[in-house]
């Protein structure tokens, strides 16, 4: 008895430590919206948000080992409530109810256009190279305009990445498949028919919605291929635990910074890098 007592003694100081507490704004009008962030963001022995309508000001418990601050506040975005660090998607917003339709604060463009113009600068310092890794690798293509269509989800512009799904198809029904090793060659056959199947269906639609639904098989085919392809610069394999309803969905970047195709500028940074392919 007393071995359990001391046990229940040492668990509890430790989960006390392991508590943290923050104060963090998020977004909402009234007391419908007070019962849904606080019951988006509990959860038992986990985390408990304590919300105020009238400061707009969330106080948020959470056991660090089992949980964080970001992690609750996506959950409390999927519910459709905005906050320093998340902002929901649109539809789930335009879905709530009236009285809950709060005045949204300006969003991640600015995070936005600073990553198009990183890319415009990675685009330019990679050019030279690009004709030289053609010829090298016949999946070279490819694997650009995988990137040009993940590029474009970013964005969240389904008509960008409407017409860079076209390019990334006639790519990779142009590869030579007799110029490849024999491990790429074997992986390539694999993949190929699902592979055109989720390009054919990106760009058989405009709807960015839709089109996320085909990059998450997309992506993991295209991981498949660039495990055994030669890349000239590192890959990183990035996941987002939030997308396709909670399932999680991964894709491939050139940049280790998270920008994530499944939600754009409202959860640009959700994710993490893990893997990086050399």
């Amino acid at each position: 008895m007393a071995i359990s007592v001391l046990l229940s003694f040492v668990a509890g100081s430790a989960q006390r430590e392991n508590l943290k507490s923050e104060s963090v704004k998020i977004y909402g009008n009234c007391a419908m919206c007070e019962k849904t962030i606080e019951k988006a963001g509990n959860l038992n022995n986990e985390a408990k948000v304590d919300w105020d309508k009238d400061t707009k000001m969330a106080i948020i418990s959470f056991d660090s080992l089992a949980t964080s601050k970001e992690e609750i506040l996506k959950r409390i975005a999927l519910a459709g409530y905005d906050s320093e660090l998340f902002f929901a998607p649109e539809d789930t917003y335009a879905n709530l109810p009236e009285c809950c339709q709060y005045e949204r604060a300006k969003n991640d463009s600015h995070n936005m256009e600073a990553h198009k113009k990183k890319k415009t600068a990675e685009h330019s310092q990679h050019g030279a190279m690009a004709q030289e890794y053609q010829s090298k690798n016949p999946l070279a293509g490819v694997i650009e305009h995988y990137f040009s269509v993940k590029d474009a989800l970013v964005s969240t512009d389904g008509s960008l990445a409407y017409n860079k799904a076209e390019i990334l198809l006639k790519s990779a029904t142009e590869v030579e498949m007799d110029k490849l090793p024999m491990e790429v060659h074997m992986t390539w056959m694999k993949v190929l028919k699902d592979l055109k199947a989720d390009i054919g269906n990106i760009a058989a639609t405009k709807d960015v919605g839709e089109q996320r639904v085909y990059f998450k098989s997309l992506s993991k085919n295209m991981f498949e291929v660039i495990k055994v392809s030669k890349s000239e610069t590192p890959v990183y394999y990035q996941f987002c635990p939030m997308a396709d309803g909670g399932k999680g969905a991964n894709w491939l970047s050139l940049e280790e910074d998270i920008r994530n195709p499944y939600y754009g500028s409202q959860m640009l940074s959700c994710g993490k890098t893990i893997e990086t392919i050399k």
